[in-house]
């Protein structure tokens, strides 16, 4: 069987092992381990941002994870966790854990990052205007991060959709169980598709979240890789004229 006959299937697009139920499970993994997290990551980045403290320390930490290995990982959790969570959950949980640890660092790092890199004279601005701190950093120093927190979730994002086939280690749907068994039994067409259907959501999402840049982004503060140089006192006048426009 070639990859094409094995993706125009019928067999292998029902049933509840067929391909809609394995992205549906797969995307699951995805959204609920993003979310813990988003909920982590995002505060931390927050205080690091805009305390500046504990940058050296939180965020290293945080980068070391990337160096993990995934799989090893996983099953050392699932070991450790067996005599202690009963149930489905045994599975689960460790997946998720693993996760969520691969997705921390891109979001933490995008969130104190674009805190930090914010405008100065946008900030300068709204200092002079009697704005407090927490006011800076929700009005001003947030809204310039917004473009770094969304990169940091794209790359969370992809990062977890494209690691998220270990689920199939542990018995797991997704995915990644075609990889799994197709390597079982042989199936190189299967193997194929698998791995072909994890890139074709990975393309999917990474779309998805280059229209929500555009979308919830503000044209002045979207990156682009040529940018136009501004003089200092052009863009503090800019920034000064929005600030005195959003009061």
């Amino acid at each position: 069987m070639t990859l094409f006959e094995w993706l125009t299937d019928p067999a292998n697009w029902t049933g509840s092992r067929g391909i809609p139920v394995q992205v549906g499970f797969h995307l699951l993994y995805t959204v609920i381990s993003l979310a813990i997290a988003s909920a982590i990551a995002i505060p931390l980045g927050i205080f690091i941002g805009f305390t500046g403290k504990g940058e050296a320390i939180v965020a290293g930490s945080a980068n070391a994870l990337r160096s993990l290995p995934t799989l090893g990982l996983l099953i050392l959790l699932f070991l450790v966790l067996a005599p202690v969570i009963a149930g489905q959950l045994v599975f689960v949980v460790p997946t998720i854990i693993v996760l969520v640890l691969l997705a921390i660092p891109p979001i933490l790092t995008g969130t104190y990052t674009g805190i930090q890199s914010a405008d100065e004279a946008a900030v300068d601005a709204a200092r002079g205007m009697g704005y407090t701190r927490t006011q800076i950093l929700w009005r001003v120093q947030m809204p310039c991060a917004l473009p770094l927190l969304i990169s940091g979730l794209r790359g969370s994002t992809l990062q977890v959709v494209s690691t998220a086939t270990v689920a199939a280690y542990l018995g797991l749907q997704g995915l990644g169980r075609y990889i799994i068994d197709g390597r079982a039994q042989a199936d190189f067409a299967q193997m194929a598709g698998g791995a072909l259907l994890v890139a074709l959501l990975a393309l999917a999402l990474e779309l998805l979240f280059s229209v929500l840049g555009k979308v919830l982004v503000s044209p002045g503060l979207r990156r682009t890789t040529r940018r136009r140089r501004t003089a200092p006192t052009d863009t503090a006048t800019a920034a000064l004229t929005t600030l005195t426009a959003a009061r």
